[in-house]
């Protein structure tokens, strides 16, 4: 079974327990979702996301949420000046980032090749555009995805080419397989971000979210000086190029609820209680 299809069977379930956890639904119930046998569904289940189903459920709760905006990810004691510099740390990868404008990628993007390729990861199949070693690009993908389009869309004036094995030492630092040696997954990672200044320091921003912990869009407006523009920073958010590796999945409202996500309500969802269940599990 791959990882996309394993992704795909645990999402159905994902999408019924945040649902109808205050119900607490059965092992049976949500295996009937993922269209397996109780006994293949937890074994299942607890490989994908390290602890069971039950406990899972816990990381979805809305007062989990809650505890977790009143703890704060420490954003508001990050200075950030404008555009993008430095390094910032996710997980256990190094993501140094250079950031342009609109008007300065116009004076130097001509004659760019975008390479790219198509993956799998814990949650569901991505593709990876890399333009002159730098990622460019991390979207994941649904059934009606056309990767090609969704490459020229991000980067209109680039040349667009299928080559895996160029982007595959990306894909390997990102979404690195367990108990296989990489020697490149505490390497950095380089990131070329196209976007407005306000855009540029929203995604540095998310940077600063440890795995595991959340924030609000108030809080992110706060942490980049600009307290009254957290409708702004969610619009910003929502555009982040870069899936997962800038994580603005553990972006929330301050209410608690997870709100909606690029690339989907339950793919946001799967990633928070994967990444909880990492730190806490």
């Amino acid at each position: 079974m791959t990882t996309n299809s394993t992704y795909q069977q645990i999402a159905r379930a994902i999408e019924h327990l945040t649902a109808t956890y205050q119900q607490q639904p059965s092992l049976s119930e949500l295996a009937r979702e993922a269209n397996l046998s109780e006994f293949h569904f937890q074994r299942l289940f607890t490989e994908w996301a390290g602890v069971s189903p039950k406990k899972f459920s816990q990381y979805l709760t809305l007062e989990h949420a809650k505890a977790q905006l009143r703890e704060g990810a420490a954003l508001s004691e990050a200075a950030y000046g404008s555009g993008l510099s430095g390094t910032g740390r996710l997980h256990d990868l190094f993501v140094s980032i250079e950031g342009v404008t609109p008007g300065q990628f116009k004076q130097a993007g001509s004659g760019l090749q975008l390479r790219y390729g198509v993956f799998d990861s814990p949650f569901g199949a991505y593709v990876l555009g890399v333009i002159n070693g730098k990622l460019a690009l991390l979207h994941f993908l649904d059934e009606a995805s056309e990767p090609e389009v969704i490459l020229k869309s991000a980067w209109p004036e680039a040349s667009v080419s299928h080559d895996p094995e160029a982007v595959q030492g990306f894909a390997d630092q990102i979404f690195p397989v367990a108990g296989v040696p990489n020697p490149v997954v505490n390497t950095p990672i380089p990131v070329l971000l196209r976007g407005s200044a306000f855009q540029l320091k929203v995604w540095e921003a998310l940077l600063k979210i440890p795995e595991g912990r959340l924030a609000s869009y108030d809080q992110i407006a706060d942490a980049i000086g600009q307290p009254m523009a957290s409708r702004a920073v969610g619009t910003a958010i929502g555009s982040n190029p870069i899936g997962y590796l800038i994580p603005c999945h553990r972006v929330i409202r301050k209410t608690g609820l997870f709100g909606g996500y690029r690339w989907g309500a339950e793919r946001k969802q799967a990633m928070l209680g994967w990444e909880a269940a990492r730190v806490n599990g």
